[in-house]
Protein backbone atom coordinates (compact mmCIF):
# COMPACT_ATOMS: atom_id res chain seq x y z
CA UNK A 1 0.00 0.00 0.00
CA UNK A 2 2.81 2.40 0.91
CA UNK A 3 4.52 1.65 -2.41
CA UNK A 4 1.35 2.55 -4.32
CA UNK A 5 0.94 5.72 -2.25
CA UNK A 6 4.50 6.72 -3.15
CA UNK A 7 3.72 6.31 -6.85
CA UNK A 8 0.30 8.00 -6.89
CA UNK A 9 0.07 11.71 -6.15
CA UNK A 10 -3.13 13.31 -4.81
CA UNK A 11 -3.76 17.06 -4.73
CA UNK A 12 -6.73 18.96 -3.28
CA UNK A 13 -8.67 21.81 -4.89
CA UNK A 14 -11.80 23.92 -4.50
CA UNK A 15 -14.06 24.99 -7.38
CA UNK A 16 -13.61 28.71 -6.85
CA UNK A 17 -16.41 31.03 -8.07
CA UNK A 18 -14.09 32.44 -10.78
CA UNK A 19 -13.28 28.90 -11.99
CA UNK A 20 -16.87 27.89 -12.84
CA UNK A 21 -19.15 28.68 -15.78
CA UNK A 22 -22.59 30.34 -15.75
CA UNK A 23 -24.12 26.99 -14.69
CA UNK A 24 -21.83 26.80 -11.66
CA UNK A 25 -19.74 23.92 -13.07
CA UNK A 26 -15.95 23.89 -13.05
CA UNK A 27 -14.92 24.73 -16.61
CA UNK A 28 -13.08 22.21 -18.75
CA UNK A 29 -10.23 24.65 -19.26
CA UNK A 30 -9.69 25.14 -15.51
CA UNK A 31 -9.89 21.38 -15.00
CA UNK A 32 -7.35 20.93 -17.80
CA UNK A 33 -5.08 23.45 -16.12
CA UNK A 34 -5.38 21.57 -12.82
CA UNK A 35 -4.49 18.31 -14.59
CA UNK A 36 -1.35 19.86 -16.08
CA UNK A 37 -0.42 21.35 -12.71
CA UNK A 38 -0.74 18.07 -10.81
CA UNK A 39 1.29 16.34 -13.53
CA UNK A 40 3.96 18.94 -12.88
CA UNK A 41 3.74 18.57 -9.09
CA UNK A 42 3.95 14.79 -9.32
CA UNK A 43 6.93 14.88 -11.69
CA UNK A 44 8.76 17.49 -9.60
CA UNK A 45 8.33 15.45 -6.41
CA UNK A 46 10.11 12.57 -8.19
CA UNK A 47 12.97 14.46 -9.81
CA UNK A 48 11.46 15.08 -13.25
CA UNK A 49 9.97 18.55 -12.79
CA UNK A 50 10.16 21.44 -15.23
CA UNK A 51 12.61 23.46 -13.12
CA UNK A 52 15.12 20.61 -12.96
CA UNK A 53 14.68 19.77 -16.64
CA UNK A 54 15.11 23.40 -17.68
CA UNK A 55 18.60 23.37 -16.17
CA UNK A 56 19.48 20.86 -18.89
CA UNK A 57 17.42 22.75 -21.54
CA UNK A 58 14.73 20.05 -21.53
CA UNK A 59 10.98 20.39 -20.98
CA UNK A 60 7.80 18.31 -21.00
CA UNK A 61 5.27 18.77 -23.81
CA UNK A 62 1.72 17.44 -23.85
CA UNK A 63 0.96 15.29 -26.88
CA UNK A 64 -2.54 13.93 -26.17
CA UNK A 65 -5.25 14.45 -23.58
CA UNK A 66 -8.61 12.74 -23.06
CA UNK A 67 -10.93 13.78 -20.22
CA UNK A 68 -14.19 11.96 -19.46
CA UNK A 69 -16.51 13.30 -16.76
CA UNK A 70 -19.68 11.96 -15.18
CA UNK A 71 -20.07 15.14 -13.17
CA UNK A 72 -18.07 18.35 -12.80
CA UNK A 73 -17.26 19.86 -9.42
CA UNK A 74 -19.73 22.64 -8.63
CA UNK A 75 -19.04 26.11 -7.20
CA UNK A 76 -17.30 25.98 -3.81
CA UNK A 77 -17.10 22.18 -3.94
CA UNK A 78 -13.94 20.54 -2.63
CA UNK A 79 -12.38 17.87 -4.84
CA UNK A 80 -9.05 16.20 -5.45
CA UNK A 81 -7.07 14.89 -8.40
CA UNK A 82 -4.93 11.76 -8.32
CA UNK A 83 -2.24 11.18 -10.94
CA UNK A 84 0.09 8.31 -11.77
CA UNK A 85 2.36 7.04 -14.58
CA UNK A 86 0.86 4.09 -16.45
CA UNK A 87 3.66 3.38 -18.96
CA UNK A 88 7.03 4.71 -20.06
CA UNK A 89 8.30 4.25 -23.60
CA UNK A 90 11.48 5.53 -25.18
CA UNK A 91 9.92 8.77 -26.47
CA UNK A 92 6.57 9.00 -24.67
CA UNK A 93 4.99 8.37 -21.29
CA UNK A 94 1.34 7.69 -20.41
CA UNK A 95 0.01 9.57 -17.38
CA UNK A 96 -3.48 9.03 -15.95
CA UNK A 97 -5.72 11.01 -13.61
CA UNK A 98 -8.75 10.43 -11.38
CA UNK A 99 -10.96 13.38 -10.39
CA UNK A 100 -12.59 12.64 -7.02
CA UNK A 101 -15.22 14.39 -4.90
CA UNK A 102 -14.52 15.27 -1.27
CA UNK A 103 -15.64 11.77 -0.24
CA UNK A 104 -13.18 10.11 -2.59
CA UNK A 105 -15.80 9.02 -5.14
CA UNK A 106 -14.86 9.41 -8.83
CA UNK A 107 -16.29 12.33 -10.82
CA UNK A 108 -14.24 11.47 -13.88
CA UNK A 109 -10.92 10.32 -15.29
CA UNK A 110 -8.32 11.52 -17.76
CA UNK A 111 -5.54 10.04 -19.86
CA UNK A 112 -2.56 11.92 -21.25
CA UNK A 113 0.54 11.29 -23.33
CA UNK A 114 3.71 13.34 -22.82
CA UNK A 115 7.09 13.70 -24.48
CA UNK A 116 10.28 15.28 -23.16
CA UNK A 117 12.04 17.51 -25.69
CA UNK A 118 15.25 19.49 -26.06
CA UNK A 119 14.19 23.15 -25.82
CA UNK A 120 16.68 24.25 -28.47
CA UNK A 121 16.43 21.50 -31.08
CA UNK A 122 12.75 20.66 -30.24
CA UNK A 123 13.71 16.98 -30.67
CA UNK A 124 12.48 14.28 -28.25
CA UNK A 125 14.64 12.94 -25.43
CA UNK A 126 15.08 9.23 -24.71
CA UNK A 127 13.09 8.77 -21.47
CA UNK A 128 14.47 5.29 -20.81
CA UNK A 129 18.02 6.67 -20.76
CA UNK A 130 17.11 9.72 -18.65
CA UNK A 131 18.46 9.41 -15.07
CA UNK A 132 19.42 5.79 -15.81
CA UNK A 133 15.78 4.89 -16.41
CA UNK A 134 14.64 5.99 -12.95
CA UNK A 135 11.29 7.21 -14.32
CA UNK A 136 10.28 3.56 -14.88
CA UNK A 137 10.33 3.07 -11.10
CA UNK A 138 7.13 5.10 -10.90
CA UNK A 139 5.09 3.02 -13.34
CA UNK A 140 1.80 2.12 -11.63
CA UNK A 141 0.31 -0.63 -13.78
CA UNK A 142 -2.10 -1.94 -11.13
CA UNK A 143 -4.16 1.28 -10.76
CA UNK A 144 -7.08 1.33 -13.20
CA UNK A 145 -8.12 4.21 -15.46
CA UNK A 146 -11.45 2.97 -16.89
CA UNK A 147 -11.81 5.32 -19.88
CA UNK A 148 -10.70 4.76 -23.46
CA UNK A 149 -7.35 6.02 -24.64
CA UNK A 150 -7.33 9.02 -27.01
CA UNK A 151 -8.71 8.07 -30.42
CA UNK A 152 -7.94 9.02 -34.01
CA UNK A 153 -9.73 12.16 -35.20
CA UNK A 154 -10.33 13.17 -38.82
CA UNK A 155 -12.31 16.16 -40.08
CA UNK A 156 -13.76 16.41 -43.57
CA UNK A 157 -14.98 20.03 -43.51
CA UNK A 158 -13.10 22.43 -45.77
CA UNK A 159 -14.74 25.67 -44.59
CA UNK A 160 -13.79 27.00 -41.14
CA UNK A 161 -16.57 27.73 -38.67
CA UNK A 162 -14.50 30.53 -37.14
CA UNK A 163 -11.07 32.14 -37.26
CA UNK A 164 -8.96 34.04 -34.75
CA UNK A 165 -5.49 35.50 -34.40
CA UNK A 166 -3.41 34.42 -31.41
CA UNK A 167 -2.70 37.25 -28.99
CA UNK A 168 -0.73 37.98 -25.82
CA UNK A 169 -3.03 36.08 -23.45
CA UNK A 170 -2.73 32.92 -25.57
CA UNK A 171 1.06 32.65 -25.25
CA UNK A 172 2.72 30.63 -22.49
CA UNK A 173 6.20 30.50 -20.98
CA UNK A 174 7.45 28.35 -23.88
CA UNK A 175 6.53 31.10 -26.36
CA UNK A 176 3.69 29.25 -28.09
CA UNK A 177 -0.10 29.08 -27.72
CA UNK A 178 -0.92 27.46 -24.38
CA UNK A 179 -2.43 23.99 -24.67
CA UNK A 180 -5.31 24.98 -22.37
CA UNK A 181 -6.17 28.01 -24.52
CA UNK A 182 -7.08 25.65 -27.36
CA UNK A 183 -9.68 24.06 -25.05
CA UNK A 184 -11.29 27.46 -24.44
CA UNK A 185 -11.28 28.43 -28.12
CA UNK A 186 -12.69 25.06 -29.21
CA UNK A 187 -15.57 25.15 -26.71
CA UNK A 188 -16.34 28.73 -27.81
CA UNK A 189 -17.35 27.26 -31.19
CA UNK A 190 -20.56 25.96 -29.61
CA UNK A 191 -23.59 28.15 -28.78
CA UNK A 192 -24.28 28.84 -25.13
CA UNK A 193 -27.66 27.08 -25.32
CA UNK A 194 -25.87 23.72 -25.57
CA UNK A 195 -24.23 24.32 -22.20
CA UNK A 196 -27.60 25.23 -20.66
CA UNK A 197 -28.97 21.78 -21.48
CA UNK A 198 -25.88 19.54 -21.54
CA UNK A 199 -22.36 19.19 -20.22
CA UNK A 200 -19.16 18.04 -21.86
CA UNK A 201 -19.01 14.28 -21.38
CA UNK A 202 -15.66 13.65 -23.09
CA UNK A 203 -13.03 16.01 -24.44
CA UNK A 204 -10.01 14.89 -26.47
CA UNK A 205 -7.01 16.85 -27.70
CA UNK A 206 -4.18 15.78 -29.99
CA UNK A 207 -1.40 18.33 -30.32
CA UNK A 208 0.28 18.16 -33.71
CA UNK A 209 2.35 21.35 -34.02
CA UNK A 210 3.03 24.57 -32.17
CA UNK A 211 1.48 27.92 -33.03
CA UNK A 212 2.86 31.30 -32.06
CA UNK A 213 1.91 34.92 -31.48
CA UNK A 214 -0.07 36.70 -34.20
CA UNK A 215 -0.74 33.56 -36.26
CA UNK A 216 -4.19 33.05 -37.75
CA UNK A 217 -5.98 29.97 -36.41
CA UNK A 218 -8.86 28.44 -38.38
CA UNK A 219 -11.33 26.02 -36.75
CA UNK A 220 -12.99 23.26 -38.77
CA UNK A 221 -15.81 21.18 -37.29
CA UNK A 222 -17.71 18.02 -38.29
CA UNK A 223 -20.82 16.75 -36.55
CA UNK A 224 -19.72 13.12 -36.29
CA UNK A 225 -22.82 11.80 -34.53
CA UNK A 226 -25.46 12.78 -32.02
CA UNK A 227 -23.73 15.11 -29.54
CA UNK A 228 -20.28 14.25 -30.96
CA UNK A 229 -18.10 16.77 -32.83
CA UNK A 230 -14.66 16.49 -34.41
CA UNK A 231 -12.56 19.64 -34.69
CA UNK A 232 -9.31 20.55 -36.42
CA UNK A 233 -7.35 23.74 -35.84
CA UNK A 234 -5.01 24.89 -38.59
CA UNK A 235 -2.65 27.85 -38.64
CA UNK A 236 -1.98 30.20 -41.51
CA UNK A 237 -4.41 28.40 -43.78
CA UNK A 238 -3.30 24.80 -44.01
CA UNK A 239 -0.83 23.68 -41.33
CA UNK A 240 -2.40 21.32 -38.79
CA UNK A 241 -1.96 22.36 -35.16
CA UNK A 242 -4.57 20.54 -33.06
CA UNK A 243 -7.25 17.88 -33.44
CA UNK A 244 -10.07 17.56 -30.93
CA UNK A 245 -13.20 15.53 -30.18
CA UNK A 246 -16.04 16.90 -28.04
CA UNK A 247 -18.94 14.76 -26.81
CA UNK A 248 -21.89 16.25 -24.91
CA UNK A 249 -24.35 14.46 -22.62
Amino acid sequence: MSELKNKVGEYKFVAEPFHVDFMGRLTMSVLGNHLLNVAGFHAADRGFGISELNEHHYTWVLSRLAVEMEQFPMKDEEFSIQTWVENVYRLFTDRNFAILNKNGMPLGYARSVWAMIDMESRKPIDLVAMHDGKIAEYITADKVCPIEKPTRIKVQSTEPVTKMVSKYSDIDINGHVNSIKYIEHILDIFPIDIFKKKQVKRFEMAYVAESYYNEELSFYCDEAGEDEYHIEVKKNGDEMVVRSKVTFA
